[in-house]
């Protein structure tokens, strides 16, 4: 299910979502390197959030053939030695894998986002948002501690507030395309089913199901207590 719109009116424009979304594009344009760039992996290595270098909050070596480790100890040199390893979780808020991952985060940010930045206002909205992005990255390193492979997407902030609409605004009709129509449904039903959907997930496929988790719980429990 993909949410189109939804029928849930502002009393002001959503000023600071547009500009996270500028942001994203921004940096996925202009700043990142395309994915079938060859520069593309060491870019991610030295920007984005990656589980092991938060556990031992050090930067991964290199081994001597060639592979990213966070065994240090071994005289192995340093990948990117200047990397602040806690500055790139927020970066990576802002890395997105393809135009189809950038594409599906800006839309769910902008269906939800307004609404929530609405009620917040846009300095406590901010504040929301990259906390939920924060959260959602340390629940993925909670299940992945030791793993090399960087985190990157928007998709953990963003599921932080999908899971604060969930409680604010669960009966908000949402125009959302189902298969192959297009139906309004509650919002409490989509996301629910969005949720839930993440313990399907393969883990096969790279996706970083535990951060979106992490953040839409994050996002329901600030909802709770707002």
């Amino acid at each position: 299910m993909l949410p189109l719109r939804d029928d849930n009116p502002t009393r002001r424009r959503a000023y600071l979502t547009i500009l996270l979304i500028a942001v994203n594009v921004a940096v996925y344009f202009l700043w990142q390197p395309p994915a079938n760039d060859p520069t593309s992996a060491a870019f991610e290595y030295r920007h984005a959030a990656i589980p092991c270098e938060i556990t031992t909050l050090h930067p991964v070596v290199v081994t001597v053939d060639g592979r990213p480790s966070c065994a240090r100890g071994q005289g192995l040199p340093t990948a990117f030695p200047g990397k602040q390893v806690l500055l790139a979780i927020v970066v990576s808020m802002f890395l997105h894998g393809s135009l189809v991952h950038l594409g599906g985060n800006m839309l769910f940010l902008w269906v939800f986002g307004n609404n929530i930045e609405d009620r917040l206002g846009p300095l406590r909205y901010l504040v929301f948002y990259l906390a939920a992005g924060v959260v959602a990255t340390l629940a993925h390193v909670a299940l992945q501690p030791h793993s090399t492979v960087p985190v990157i997407g928007a998709s953990g902030a963003i599921a932080g507030v999908m899971g604060a609409y969930l409680i604010w605004y669960p009966n908000a009709p949402v125009l959302t395309w189902i298969f192959f129509f297009v139906a309004r449904i509650r919002a409490k039903w989509l996301l629910i089913f969005w949720f839930l959907s993440q313990f399907f997930v393969n883990p096969n496929e790279g996706v970083a199901w535990g951060a979106h988790v992490g953040g839409f719980v994050f996002g329901a429990l600030l909802a709770l207590l707002g």
